[in-house]
């Protein structure tokens, strides 16, 4: 049977995830547990709550939802997403494959505010290790980010480049990296170079040689997990049709990452609108 997997357990991804298991098919919701709605100490201004309900009840409450109509969970972040025939999330320390995707993790995380990453973009800056690593074969590449997305970016380079080193900027590693990838811990002052990047400034004044740096910051939002198989984003936010599909088939985004009013009553609906056409598409392979 064709296979959905949502990435994110939040407004979005449970609500389609209840249209997809009602429908009697078979849904994966993947998701490190975190995001806005946990954050929110109380919320008054959302259908059904005359009294107000905290986030984090309401996050529980959709996910007891969901789980009352056996739809699986998997605790874990989503640190890859490929394509080959068919879907592969990363994810966990396993593979997951599936016929069609929801993203719906959220507003993409913003880099940390590094003078020269902007500006480096295309020139040195890459968002994705899978896309982007075979164009810094033989050379010596840096990965920004101190937890398992950058373990994962670092994985994927190290069969490529000359030397890899993390970054972590000023954090200490969340995980463990190869005995073969460099660890830097200090902060970063910039990223610089001429017509594309060379090195990056350490506060302390030091420069460490690089020909590309691949920002794996905090955890793999929904946008920097599109860019991975090429989908249409800007600005940090995915771009979508009135079906909430991506430029990639099969490929879905819901809620945040899609920019608009963030707001709860919004992801809701395009978590619906999003489990809807994903039950379409997948009727139809």
């Amino acid at each position: 049977m064709p296979k959905a997997i949502i990435i994110g357990a939040g407004p979005a991804g449970i609500s389609a995830a209840l249209y997809i298991k009602r429908a009697g098919m078979d849904v994966t919701v993947i998701s490190s547990k975190g995001g806005a709605l946990l954050k929110a100490e109380h919320i008054e201004n959302y259908y059904g709550f005359p009294e107000g309900i905290s986030g984090a009840q309401l996050y529980e409450n959709g996910i007891m939802s969901a789980k009352r109509l056996n739809a699986d969970f998997v605790e874990g972040e989503a640190v890859s997403l490929s394509y080959d025939g068919k879907f592969l999330v990363r994810a966990a320390g396993r593979e997951y494959p599936a016929d069609a995707v929801l993203l719906a993790t959220g507003a993409s995380r913003l880099a940390p505010p590094v003078s020269g990453i902007s500006e480096f973009e295309g020139r040195g800056v890459s968002y994705c290790a899978v896309c982007d690593g075979f164009f810094f074969r033989s050379k010596a590449v840096g990965v920004l980010g101190s937890g398992e997305y950058a373990l994962n970016e670092a994985n994927e380079l190290l069969p490529l480049a000359a030397s890899v080193t993390v970054f972590t900027n000023g954090e200490q590693p969340a995980v463990k990296f190869p005995a073969e990838v460099g660890v830097v811990t200090e902060k970063i002052k910039c990223l610089g170079g001429d017509d594309i990047l060379r090195f990056a400034e350490l506060e302390n004044g030091e420069k460490v040689g690089i020909n590309g740096m691949f920002i794996a910051y905090k955890t793999a939002g929904s946008t920097a997990l599109a860019r991975k198989i090429g989908a249409a984003a800007d600005s940090g936010r995915i771009k979508v049709n009135e079906n909430m599909q991506t430029s990639v088939k099969g490929l879905y985004a819901a809620g945040d990452c899609t920019g608009g009013l963030l707001q709860i009553s919004k992801a809701v609906y395009e978590g619906a609108k999003a489990g809807t056409e994903i039950i379409k598409y997948l009727k139809n392979l």
